[in-house]
């Protein structure tokens, strides 16, 4: 089983199963979930789950940051919510799939649990997806939802 699991959450419908599964691989374990947000600059307005609303194009640093604290303690609410008790949030900076691999490193995890699609899709089809990116280099085990 898995004492250390990282699951990056971006408020979409794929973060939010990922959520769920990483909850219960941490239930059952009673293993520690550290919940990240990387803020990313999107190429288009999208609407994120958990209520929190639209993000304008123009959206400045500090508001898609305060929008990631959103996205990471309505998480962390529905992890509790889940049965997790051990649970650690953190916002990133930079390209996506690299900041979760750097801190998936950084705090040593054991597994890593995305979703297979993010909010930033339609780069995703051109640059490639940050799930397909993380599963190539990351050190620890990834699984991906759909």
């Amino acid at each position: 089983m898995f004492h250390s699991i990282l699951v990056p959450v971006d408020g979409s419908e794929g973060a939010k199963k990922a959520l769920e599964v990483a909850c219960q691989l941490a239930d059952r374990a009673d293993a520690t979930l550290h919940i990240l947000h990387v803020p990313e600059e999107l190429s288009h307005e999208t609407t994120l789950v958990w209520g929190i609303g639209a993000i304008a194009i123009e959206a400045s640093r500090q508001e898609l940051e305060d929008v990631g604290r959103q996205v990471v303690d309505k998480a962390a609410e529905s992890a509790r919510n889940l049965g997790v008790t051990k649970i650690e949030t953190v916002i990133g900076q930079g390209d996506p799939a690299r900041a979760i691999v750097s801190e998936a490193r950084r705090r040593g995890v054991e597994a890593i649990v995305m979703g297979s699609r993010g909010l930033s899709d339609l780069r995703g089809l051109v640059v490639g997806s940050v799930s397909h990116k993380v599963s190539h280099v990351a050190d620890c085990s990834v699984i991906t939802v759909r």
